[in-house]
């Protein structure tokens, strides 16, 4: 792993995940562990996580597995790619489990991505409206992850939505969480016939200049490997990768 975060910053990273995906339930009583439990299709929002990415047992593995049983949750983890954890990744292979959907968290300084020029206004809002749900459910989206991602941001507590309007269009949004220390960039989202305009780096700059003015100086985020778009955005802005991770599913 790149030396981009201390252990500290590993945990309250992943505590301020789910501040912001918001799961109605999360077991933290088995150390090291958050266990969040929600029927969704958003997986950060049900899936066990480490706190850290090194001395925790295989033995957790089972009794994680049964945990979510019995909330009548099939058992996922999302697993860091460092050595730390090759031993609980061992155990997941021995049961059955195996990586997928390859993940990357990345890591930047919010005075940067306050800096970058835009050109499009951004409307900031304390809580979710239509125009910022619109954005989501749009043509050429999968309505049901879209409507999972609304419930989900619109629970959270520590969460403003940002969006960029064309007249009465709502063409791109997105939300940042401020929690644990960290501005968290979530959602992120442009309609597509909107896409290549700068609506993206507009909505980052303004999610974190507002990071800024609370005083918080980190910012994080969580993208597919595979979106190779969005990861050319987030690297002209500043952003590095601190760790990989991959959804371990039967």
């Amino acid at each position: 792993m790149p030396d981009l975060v201390s252990p500290a910053d590993i945990a309250n990273i992943e505590h301020a995940t789910l501040d912001a995906v918001a799961p109605r339930m999360v077991d933290d009583t088995l150390p090291g562990w958050l266990l969040p439990f929600e029927k969704t299709p958003v997986g950060r929002a049900k899936s066990a996580v480490p706190l850290r990415h090194e001395g925790l047992s295989a033995n957790d593995i089972g009794q994680i597995a049964e945990r979510y049983r019995l909330q009548n949750l099939e058992p996922v983890w999302r697993m860091a790619d460092t050595a730390g954890l090759h031993p609980l990744q061992e155990a997941l292979r021995q049961r059955g489990y195996t990586p997928q959907q390859p993940t990357l968290v990345q890591t930047g300084k919010t005075s940067t991505l306050a800096s970058a020029p835009s050109r499009h206004t951004v409307v900031l809002r304390p809580e979710p409206d239509a125009a910022w749900r619109s954005v989501y459910t749009a043509t050429g989206f999968d309505p049901v992850d879209g409507a999972a991602r609304i419930a989900a941001l619109s629970r959270s507590k520590v969460v403003v939505y940002a969006t960029v309007m064309e007249g009465d269009q709502a063409c791109a949004a997105g939300t940042a969480s401020f929690s644990r220390g960290w501005v968290g960039i979530h959602g992120m989202r442009t309609v597509l016939a909107y896409r290549q305009r700068g609506m993206a780096c507009a909505i980052l700059a303004a999610l974190t200049q507002e990071g800024l003015r609370r005083g918080i100086r980190d910012a994080f985020l969580q993208v597919e490997e595979e979106n190779a778009g969005a990861r050319a955005l987030y690297a002209r802005h500043g952003f590095s990768t601190a760790w990989n991770y991959h959804y371990w599913r039967a």
